[in-house]
């Protein structure tokens, strides 16, 4: 056996996390517990008030024309309405027959809403579902179009998009945005490949679709991908052609996509999770390649190397245990610097380590669980400020100096960041600390004055302590949707 800093792994929900101060950032070698700050827009404050509980695990919260939140509930297989007033909840959609594996990333995912020039509301629902008859469980991952009736406060009439996508139990990504040219972004991650149950599965985010798989509505190449649609499900025209196929897919490369925005330019950024290190902000380009699973972050064979385990050979993977730190000689390893194809670096990370960084840190001994300590901090959603309010109705100027920025919400971390972009809108100017709680957060909105800021919070899970250790207390607000209202 050969010892390795960090694998070509990451954890199956979030990747690690840090707790306090602003994260650690591009090449900081020892970023794991800095200091507890907060830091308030202008010259205000949040105030928090608990909207909604009860909400099993909460994925994507949207503002609808009415000033509603529509809520995915990703274990719950339903579609929430929740008045951001007085909390009421009521099911605009069930799903029953939704796909949740226990522990897993699968269910009732993404959720974009389309005012059309009809006048009618439509709502696209991303969940995973069974494709197989028997007992026995074949996942795929849908899209339909539900059309909302206002009076009756119910989604209807479901039309198909596109099925049959890869589900699985770990790195489903699944966010799904409207662009501003009015087609469908999607995200799909790597499936959890190369870890934990997944081991031996090999990882086809840099695999692109075949001709034939294409005809044949065959896409298993989706994962590791950002897909763009047309809102029937089709291929746009104007897809870029990759090793002379046009598909859906838009860029390739990617770990664990759970952030997707659009600047208003139509600009559009992501972040992903990363393996122990390296969590990045990305900007993607139509027919780009980002590089997973062989760089991480930056090419600087910094941390990382990329063990193929399914590749093991003469022994089988089958027959080996995995490990988080521990390379069988029979695994091949590349470096970084072994991959010499052009790809797109990130414009900001993340946990980017040296590599003597300590990964088994005894803090998070207990109970194994390392990953607590890594320097990660799991991202899961984005949004733009500006554009965000735009897009669902906004009033008045919202918060000064806010509008070229993304909030970002992460897991473990257990905190909501502010990212500000440089004038251009091509790189991170700032990344500033705004809450910090014993909570999971995985999706923002705003209202329409921008003065509030909406989160919804997972059910379960770690976080972090200011230790830097697993928290020993319950979460402050598990399935939740939670108020920030900033007042001077």
């Amino acid at each position: 056996m050969t010892t390795a800093l960090a694998l070509a792994l990451g954890v199956s929900l979030t990747g690690a996390a840090v707790t306090g101060g602003d994260p650690p950032a591009n090449g900081n070698t020892d970023a794991a517990t800095p200091p507890a700050t907060t830091t308030p827009p202008a010259s205000g404050t949040f105030t928090k008030r608990v909207v909604a509980t009860g909400l099993n695990n909460p994925y994507e919260i949207v503002r609808a024309p009415d000033g509603a939140l529509w809520v995915t509930e990703k274990t719950g297989k339903k579609v929430t309405r929740v008045d951001p007033k007085t909390g009421a909840k009521t099911t605009l959609l069930s799903l029953p027959k939704a796909v949740h594996s226990e522990g897993g990333q699968d269910g009732v995912l993404g959720l974009a809403l389309e005012k059309h020039k009809s006048g009618a509301l439509y709502a696209y629902v991303a969940y995973s579902y069974d494709i197989d008859p028997t007992p026995v469980v074949q996942a795929r991952t849908k899209i339909e179009r539900y059309t909302y009736d206002a009076d009756r406060q119910r989604l209807h009439s479901p039309k198909a998009v596109i099925a049959g996508m890869p589900s699985g139990n770990d790195h489903q990504s699944a966010r799904l945005r409207l662009g501003p040219d009015d087609k469908l972004y999607y995200t799909i991650g790597d499936q959890g490949v190369n870890q934990f149950g997944n081991t031996c599965r090999p990882s086809y985010a840099m695999r692109l679709p075949t001709a034939h798989e294409v005809e044949g509505l065959d896409w298993i190449a989706y994962q590791g991908k950002t897909l763009r649609l047309n809102t029937d499900g089709s291929i746009p025209s104007d897809n870029p052609v990759l090793d002379g196929v046009r598909s859906h897919v838009y860029t390739y490369g990617h770990r664990n996509a759970q952030g997707l925005a659009f600047g208003p330019d139509g600009t559009l950024y992501s972040n992903e999770q990363g393996p122990k290190t390296d969590d990045e902000i990305n900007i993607l380009q139509k027919g780009a390649d980002y590089g997973w699973p062989n760089v991480s972050g930056y090419r600087d064979d910094k941390a990382y190397v990329y063990a193929n385990w399914s590749a093991s050979r003469p022994t089988p993977c089958d027959e080996l245990t995995f490990s988080n730190f521990e390379i069988p000689a029979t695994v091949p390893v590349q470096k970084e610097s072994d991959f010499t194809r052009p790809f797109m670096d990130p414009i900001h990370t993340f946990g980017t380590v040296g590599s003597d960084f300590r990964f088994q840190n005894p803090a998070c001994a207990q109970g194994e669980m390392w990953s607590v300590c890594w320097p990660t901090i799991a991202p899961s959603s984005f949004e733009h400020y500006g554009t965000s309010r735009k897009s669902a109705g906004s009033t008045g100027k919202g918060l000064p100096g806010w509008n070229d920025s993304l909030v970002m919400t992460t897991l473990k971390d257990g905190t909501v960041y502010r990212v500000d972009l440089t004038p251009d809108g091509r790189d991170v100017s700032k990344v500033t600390k705004l809450i910090t709680e014993d909570n999971r957060f995985r999706d923002t909105e705003f209202s329409a004055d921008g003065k509030s800021l909406f989160a919804a919070t997972d059910s379960a899970g770690p976080v972090r302590d200011i230790r830097g250790a697993p928290s020993t207390d319950p979460l402050e607000n598990p399935g939740a949707i939670i108020e920030y209202r900033w007042e001077r």
